[in-house]
């Protein structure tokens, strides 16, 4: 397989699944492994994210200008781009102290993210039953100190498999937030956290880029753009209906598989 016609499928997989609660980067790590794909470091995989990012501005650009142009009138406006900004926080401190360790260690184990799947599959499951009732059905009234927690959750996505969208959304629910506005929450703080993690990356294999290498790039992010803004609406949608736990059955299914692989392996 050519390898731009790889950095595609890679590119339409990231998209697809980086604001499904089933981590994109594991999905990136297993496809990349299982077409051939070499991304060292993880270098593909963090700047294509940017492409699902600028997707998700683009979905919700008025509300972006909407809560920019209103800041100094509206209490809630203030209140969610507080609540945004505290709760990236936590992964920012995270990424920057452990993304090394985690890039060079954690990537590399099917083992770890198969339990990371599995584990955050029956997480999923046990909050989605036991959860509080919410009192939090609106994103731009979720109280800073909530969101703080949100940004905890977070934090744990930098393990592959546990999923960033996945960590943010449980630790919403159970902290009292809705499920759609604990996913559009996830969606906004996506947006800061995923661009800061671009901007680290790109600094450090700006030096290192191929025009090959930049060609890669360039297709997975267009992939990744058009692919996020087709799976946005619906997984909402999906969400309001079905809820979170045919995604916690999917990791719980996936992460069994691939714990069966890596003890075959030793």
């Amino acid at each position: 397989m050519p390898s731009l016609l790889k950095a595609a499928v890679l590119g339409v997989l990231q998209g697809l699944t980086e604001f499904l609660p089933v981590s994109s980067t594991a999905h990136l790590l297993i496809a990349s492994r299982l077409i051939g794909f070499e991304d060292p470091g993880g270098v593909f995989t963090i700047m294509i994210q940017l492409g699902s990012i600028l997707a998700i501005m683009w979905l919700y650009r008025q509300k972006i200008v909407h809560v920019v142009a209103t800041l100094t009138s509206d209490p809630d406006s203030r209140n969610f781009a507080l609540s945004v900004i505290v709760a990236t926080v936590p992964a920012l401190v995270a990424g920057a102290l452990l993304s090394s360790f985690v890039k060079r260690v954690l990537y590399a184990s099917f083992g770890v993210i198969g339990a990371a799947f599995l584990v955050g599959g029956v997480v999923m499951l046990v909050v989605e039953r036991l959860r509080p009732a919410p009192d939090v059905v609106d994103a731009e009234r979720i109280p800073v100190g909530r969101a703080l927690a949100v940004g905890f959750g977070q934090t744990l996505a930098l393990i592959p498999g546990v999923s960033r969208s996945g960590g943010t959304i449980v630790a919403a629910m159970l902290f009292g937030i809705d499920r759609p506005a604990a996913a559009e929450f996830s969606f906004f703080l996506a947006m800061p956290t995923m661009m800061a993690a671009f901007g680290h990356e790109f600094l450090d294999a700006r030096h290192n880029l191929s025009s090959a290498r930049g060609e890669e790039i360039a297709v997975g992010f267009v992939m990744a753009f058009l692919a996020a803004l087709l799976v946005v609406k619906p997984f909402l949608h999906f969400v309001r209906r079905s809820g979170f736990a045919p995604f916690a059955w999917y990791r719980i299914a996936l992460g069994i598989v691939l714990l069966a692989l890596a003890a075959g392996r030793t």
